[in-house]
């Protein structure tokens, strides 16, 4: 018997080909195995695949899995927006709030319907804050990622942040030297052992750009993605983070701004974080982005 699924290829945080974030996505994922979703993402080779399951229960829409081209991760911005908007467009849906299951939890994403296209609005998982980097882990991590203590912006501890998928939050003063940033892969890989984090966000508070708060770079080579173009996992507890440290204004109810990241790997896009703020700490995070159909096909698979 031969099974066969929609798949997509899709550029998210963007509305140009060719920039932004590329997703794998199959709209129609059941009876896939592990095995061979593990086999679809490698092929494909994004930073991630994203699986779509059918719903076994009233409590969510769709059951979401992601893949790296190495292994199953628990969720995923970009791969999100991108499942979500080849669900919209496949099945013609209007403004909307779904949810879906994923390793992060039961979580909500809207469909915001607009000019006859879609922006999808991701509502991340629980805010949690992990260890600060310090001490000979702190000494590791520089000289891996090739920068010194001066290069670090002052009062910005370097620490493990998550909203679902932790990364390390390095911020750094220059623009230059974030854009010339040439990691030992390797000995990120071998840290993230050592610290249990597998991703490394490092950013700039800008602004070169008046509408532009952060510029940044993600890498997360022990996953087997050595840089990621646009980042929904990091950018998102990045705004839980500037909030909790008292590193940004805000109104002490919502905190949004805009990052650009992609452009060192020429895949720039641009990500929207709103922040949910109560008592001066952050509650709840949400990302946006648009995103764009690079092609759909059939793919076959004979049992």
């Amino acid at each position: 018997m031969t099974r066969k699924y929609n798949l997509y290829q899709i550029d998210s945080f963007s509305k140009e080909k060719f920039t932004g974030n590329p997703a794998g996505v199959i709209t129609n994922a059941d009876g896939l195995t592990d095995d061979e979703m593990q086999k679809i993402a490698r092929e494909l080779n994004n930073s991630e695949t994203a699986f779509i399951f059918s719903s076994n229960s009233n409590d969510y829409d769709v059951h979401v899995r992601f893949f790296t081209s190495t292994s199953e991760v628990p969720i995923c911005g970009h791969a999100t927006i991108a499942a979500h908007y080849a669900r919209a467009v496949e099945n013609g849906l209007d403004t909307s709030r779904v949810y879906h299951k994923t390793g992060a939890g039961i979580l909500p994403v809207d469909i915001i319907k607009e000019n006859e296209d879609y922006k999808i609005v991701m509502t991340q998982g629980k805010i949690e804050f992990g260890a600060i980097i310090d001490g000979i882990n702190k000494e590791e991590l520089l000289a891996a990622l090739n920068i010194n203590n001066s290069d670090l912006l002052d009062n910005y501890e370097i620490q493990i942040a998550s909203t679902g998928h932790s990364k390390v939050m390095i911020g750094i003063k220059s623009i230059e030297t974030l854009n010339t940033l040439q990691p030992d892969y390797n000995a990120l890989s071998k840290l993230s052992k050592i610290i249990k984090c597998n991703g490394y966000y490092v950013f700039t508070v800008n602004s070169q750009e008046s509408d532009i708060l952060i510029n940044g770079r993600m890498f997360a080579p022990a996953v087997g993605i050595n840089e990621d173009p646009v980042t929904g996992n990091a950018n998102g507890p990045l705004g839980a983070y500037l909030v909790k440290h008292n590193l940004v204004k805000h109104n002490n109810s919502i905190f949004k701004f805009k990052a650009k990241q992609g452009e060192a790997i020429k895949r720039t896009g641009i990500i929207e974080v709103e922040v949910k703020i109560e008592d001066k700490k952050p509650v709840e995070v949400k990302i946006s982005g648009n995103a764009v159909i690079i092609f759909k096909t059939e793919l076959s698979l004979n049992d």
